[in-house]
């Protein structure tokens, strides 16, 4: 049996973006369709666009959040603890950073980082 883990990044493979391939695997819970989280994600890949932003994967742990949780507060509590654990495994949130884009350094790759939200979203969600 496939974990969403997989799932996320074998979406990313297929052509999503990190925020859609998150957000797709957790269309069910989120309550909605997949087309509508490709909708809903995507502007969020890519570092919400532009590299400048945050991970693309983390923004579609959020949207997960935000949906499942029905935004609920402690969908911002579930979130910072995300964020944090993301940072301290990766060094970085910011899609430019992980990528190494300036400093030649990647920190992590795209298909980790999918994997990493789902597995830290999974910790939140239980």
């Amino acid at each position: 049996m496939e974990t969403r883990k997989q799932i996320a990044v074998e979406k990313k493979h297929c052509g999503l973006n990190c925020a859609q391939a998150v957000l797709c695997t957790y269309a069910d819970i989120a309550g909605i369709n997949e087309e509508t989280a490709i909708r809903l994600a995507g502007p969020f890949g890519g570092g919400m666009g532009t590299m400048e932003g945050t991970c693309g994967a983390i923004v579609g742990a959020g949207l997960v959040l935000g949906l499942a949780n029905k935004g609920k507060a402690s969908s911002t509590k579930q979130m910072r603890q995300i964020m944090n654990k993301f940072q301290e495994r990766n060094g970085a949130t910011q899609c430019k950073m992980l990528k190494g884009v300036g400093t030649g350094k990647v920190l992590r790759e795209c298909d980790d980082c999918v994997a990493d939200a789902v597995e830290f979203l999974e910790e939140q969600i239980g």
